[in-house]
């Protein structure tokens, strides 16, 4: 006699004629779940507004958590005083993961900040969960809606079906500036690659063997051709205590088309193999008995991003030039990574402090649709300073208020000095 709980009845089906379309409604719809992203949603949230949050990951994150950068940075001026820079997100996270000893802060010229990726990915999720934000996961955007500056719906491609969101403001935080693009608006792109990296975390390690980070550089240049090692010089971050450690020593291209994207990101991996056998063969002490936790998921610095109202120029940077519509800001150094042989690494002063204006958020055109995160306008070397994760929380938040100010019109109307009373703690605090 066939048990009960086996019986359970199926049907046969076949897909419905015509274009079936999942319909959602917010009043604002953030697309690009990193931390500009979650942080646009958390604050339109907090002030009160439905939103809907989209990513093409299957995962909340972005590249913080599914990249495995294993470091915060920009949220610190420089030392001595190391003034926090950005608040936001980050007052209620380091007090949280604090508390399980799940964070950490480096001190050198900044503060950086090592967290526990995992931790970090349930925290955000459980934070987003906690707020009623309507998520729609491996997302990808295939159509816009918009008229006159003014973008109505964004249609989605998921593997269960099409999905299209209709709300009074879009947040661009793609990275890749992906919603911008398909609404047909203007968008920038480097001459040349700007490497992305393929990241590791390594466990079995031995910390107390750690190599100095000039002797690491050092060695990775001397031996860079016997390894076929890409890049030629490379961090460590090791987490205390744990005896594992995210590698960052790769230079990996970041395509915007589909074939060569997979290609890239194959070839990454490779490159990361070639690297772990470096380290065990030059740094057995350290890395000898190094086995991958994980590969992160392909990490992209600068690709595409948008043609804004403002371009930041990289003299701005270096001059701290304020605005009167700042939404964020950063001591970060500029950073850029466009060639092999090695990076643009240019620190400033300790009271140095330079400034995002919302204007270079603001797509060229656009109305209700503001970018935040590493697709914001600036020139090369300006947007290497202040892609890191830092201001781009900062553009968060300061998107989320430029589209509450706006109330359904242009958010290139908007009052400077309303925008910079609410979001004083980040440019002015």
């Amino acid at each position: 006699m066939p048990h009960p709980l086996t019986e359970l009845k199926i049907n046969t089906v076949t897909k419905p004629s015509g274009r079936v379309v999942e319909q959602l409604a917010a009043d604002v719809c953030v697309v690009g779940a990193g931390i500009s992203g979650l942080s646009a949603a958390v604050e339109a949230r907090r002030l009160g507004r439905s939103v809907a949050l989209v990513d093409a990951l299957p995962v909340l994150g972005g590249q913080c958590v599914n990249s495995l950068i294993g470091l915060f940075c920009g949220i610190f001026g420089n030392g001595p005083e190391y003034r926090q820079l950005t608040h936001g997100v980050f007052d209620e996270m380091f007090a949280d993961l604090g508390k399980t000893d799940d964070i950490y802060f480096n001190k050198s010229h900044t503060i950086t900040v090592s967290y526990d990726e995992v931790v970090l990915g349930r925290w955000f999720e459980n934070l987003v969960q906690r707020l009623g934000i309507q998520v729609v996961l491996g997302a990808s955007v295939h159509g816009v809606d918009v008229a006159d500056g003014h973008v109505r719906a964004v249609d989605f491609a998921t593997r269960h079906g099409d999905v299209r969101v209709a709300a009074g403001g879009f947040v661009d935080a793609t990275g890749d500036a992906a919603l911008t693009w398909e609404a047909g608006l203007p968008c920038r792109i480097p001459e040349r690659t700007v490497w992305g990296s393929q990241q590791i975390r390594l466990e079995n390690l031995d910390e107390t063997h750690r190599p100095d980070p000039a002797e690491l550089v050092a060695r990775v240049d001397e031996k860079a051709e016997q390894y076929g090692l890409v890049r030629r010089d490379g961090l460590a971050f090791f987490f205390p205590g744990r005896n594992t450690a995210v590698m960052n020593m790769t230079h990996v291209e970041a395509p915007l088309d589909a074939v060569r994207a997979a290609e890239a990101q194959l070839e990454g991996r490779a490159q990361a193999d070639r690297v772990v056998e470096f380290l065990r063969g030059e740094f057995p002490g350290a890395f000898g008995d190094a086995k991958v936790r994980s590969y992160g998921f392909p990490g992209r610095r600068q690709t595409r991003w948008i043609a804004a109202v403002h371009q930041l120029g990289v003299e701005e940077v270096r001059q701290g030039t304020f605005f009167d519509d700042a939404v964020a800001r950063t001591a970060w150094p500029i950073e850029l990574h466009d060639r092999v042989e090695g990076y643009v690494w240019e620190t400033f002063g300790p009271d140095h402090v330079h400034y995002v204006p919302l204007r270079s958020l603001v797509p060229i055109g656009a109305h209700n649709l503001v970018a935040a995160g590493r697709c914001v306008d600036g020139d090369a070397a300006a947007l290497s300073s202040v892609r890191v994760m830092g201001p781009c929380a900062a553009m968060g938040v300061g998107a989320a208020h430029a589209l509450d100010l706006a109330r359904g019109g242009s958010v290139q109307e908007i009052k400077p000095a309303e925008l910079r009373e609410r979001v004083h703690d980040n440019v002015e605090g």
